[in-house]
């Protein structure tokens, strides 16, 4: 829960993949600006136009999950924060343990391993 006393639930579906594509920009050394979210979130959406993305990337920052920075007088870059790479962390262990996987801790590349625990078919 961040700062603001928003959870993960409090978030839509679209902020949320915002908050994922964010995370994977940071992961790929890309980047993190209007265009390159946008990019990203078109893999899964049709089309993403700019009266749904800024708003929503504004109320991240508001909520505290994601941080705005100037780039220049057109350009604005987002990074996430402790508190928004916290609930991507929290939900990824949620739906880890509903599927029966564990999270294993980084080696500290920043990568992290899931092993599936559940029953091979020779098993049950």
């Amino acid at each position: 829960m961040a700062d603001g006393g928003v959870d993960w639930i409090d978030l839509t579906g679209f902020q949320r993949d915002i908050l994922e594509a964010i995370s994977r920009l940071e992961r790929d050394g890309e980047k993190c600006h209007g265009l390159g979210i946008r990019d990203v979130l078109e893999r899964q959406y049709e089309e993403v136009h700019h009266g749904r993305l800024y708003p929503n990337l504004d109320r991240l920052v508001n909520c505290g999950f994601v941080e705005k920075r100037v780039l220049d007088k057109r350009t604005n870059e987002y990074t996430l924060t402790d508190e928004g790479r916290a609930v991507l962390r929290e939900r990824v262990e949620a739906l880890a343990e509903a599927c029966d996987l564990a999270v294993a801790a980084t080696d500290g590349t920043g990568e992290a391993s899931i092993a599936d625990h559940s029953a091979s078919e020779d098993e049950r």
